[in-house]
């Protein structure tokens, strides 16, 4: 079985946990049943320092949706080409856990009639921890996604007009989602809250079809300064890009700045020494076999 998994970014600027977007930047994996043992081969990035073994996030993701489904093979094999750049804020993890689900159920017949595509979020969620990422892996496009305070995930899409691509400009360092996220404060003040609210709104009215206010409609007050300590450099670049009008974020949890543009005229030169700039088209699929 074989799958393509799209990158993300996820809070857009102001949707912290809430927001997500896929991305025309695509892993493809594939996998199949052996009568024993575990077999992991990885081409492209990760290639020299991922596990090849249970550890490895794929198989892990494959075992816990076996687990669901109530079989466990004997044994697998799994080839992994990735193109998604680890630890960059482009849901590389995410991107890992929605293939590791669907080729599991791809594997077990009537696995599609056992876990549905509503149980394959659930379980992605759950073993991601949040859906901002995992929801536009699995469905593509742009996906409002959070959890119910009994627990039940949700993803709801959203229209995104066709005018609307990106560039994504990632450092050559990475910064793990675990350290900028421990950089946020426990609480924020309620102006702050409140601008994010607002311009959470408005960045769904944005890219459905009103681009021209995309610059007011990223601006966040939540989430990306308190992380300027471990990715100054990023944040430097979110400022110069918004101060010339081009509307920047950090791409998830970073480093990676993403900046939202209707044409690329200059703004790749903008790329700092040493980084790499990719212009990317929204990608609307998902998660696809091949």
């Amino acid at each position: 079985m074989r799958v393509s998994v799209p990158a993300t970014s996820a809070n857009l600027g102001p949707g912290f946990d809430a927001l997500g977007l896929a991305l025309d930047l695509r892993d493809r994996l594939e996998a199949e049943v052996l009568d024993e043992g575990l077999v992991v081969e990885v081409d492209g990035v990760g290639s020299d320092d991922v596990p090849r073994d249970e550890r490895h996030l794929v198989v892990r993701a494959m075992r816990a949706a076996f687990e669901e489904l109530g079989v466990q093979p004997p044994g697998l094999r799994l080839g992994c080409v990735n193109v998604i750049p680890h630890a960059r804020g482009l849901g590389s993890s995410s991107a890992a856990i929605v293939a590791g689900v669907w080729l599991a159920r791809e594997l077990v017949a009537g696995g599609r009639l056992l876990l549905g595509d509503e149980g394959l979020l659930d379980l992605a969620a759950r073993i991601e921890g949040h859906p901002d990422n995992v929801a536009p892996a699995l469905m593509g496009g742009f996906v409002i996604a959070g959890q119910d305070a009994d627990g039940t995930f949700y993803a709801v899409p959203s229209e995104v007009d066709p005018r609307i691509g990106a560039v994504v400009f990632v450092p050559p360092e990475p910064v793990s989602t675990e350290l900028a996220r421990g950089l946020l404060p426990e609480e924020v003040p309620h102006a702050d809250a409140a601008l994010n609210a607002g311009r959470a709104a408005l960045l769904v009215a944005a890219l459905g079809g009103r681009p021209e206010q995309l610059l007011r409609a990223t601006a966040d007050r939540l989430h990306q300064d308190y992380r300027r300590s471990a990715m100054p450099a990023s944040l430097d670049l979110v400022d110069a890009l918004r101060a010339d009008g081009v509307p920047a974020i950090v791409s998830g949890a970073g480093p990676t700045v993403l900046a939202f543009t209707d044409t690329t005229d200059g703004l790749l030169a903008r790329c700092p020494e040493g980084w790499a700039a990719h212009q990317l088209e929204v990608d609307s699929r998902g998660a696809v076999s091949w």
